[in-house]
């Protein structure tokens, strides 16, 4: 409960204590709608010291979270960002880069605002050729 909303429930309170009604009053609880989070799923294939990048939209505020999900070869270590999409390049947010191996657990989470957003994969030097990886990015 913010502050402004607890000062007005006391004021109400206040306000009607004195009235000599003998109905009695029900508290309501008011809860935040649910924001539905989709998944967009992208493939693609980074070259050795190359990048490949997919946008996607945010409709409302909440939290994002990404995994690159598979890389061939499996234990290729990538670059994985989040952030706003240029004509050829998706310069990352502030603390939305990670370098990381596939897997289940997501390697990158935040919150993001609507707008159009992008997700990079990107060759951080290890690469001796071409990767091939799918990224799935869990948003509202």
């Amino acid at each position: 409960m913010n502050k402004s909303f607890a000062l007005a429930a006391t004021v109400l309170l206040l306000a009607t204590g004195g009235c000599k009604n003998s109905s009695s009053t029900t508290a309501t609880t008011t809860t935040a709608p649910t924001t539905t989070r989709t998944t967009d799923t992208f493939s693609g294939t980074v070259p050795v010291d190359g990048h490949d990048f997919h946008r996607f939209t945010v409709i409302a505020s909440g939290q994002i979270d990404v995994t690159m999900t598979a890389t061939t070869p499996a234990t290729a270590v990538m670059g994985v960002s989040i952030g706003t999409p240029g004509d050829t390049v998706c310069p990352a947010v502030a603390g939305g880069s990670v370098e990381a191996v596939a897997g289940a657990t997501a390697q990158l989470s935040g919150m993001a605002s609507p707008g159009t957003l992008c997700v990079d994969v990107r060759d951080v030097g290890g690469q001796t050729s071409a990767v091939s990886y799918t990224v799935s990015v869990l948003h509202p």
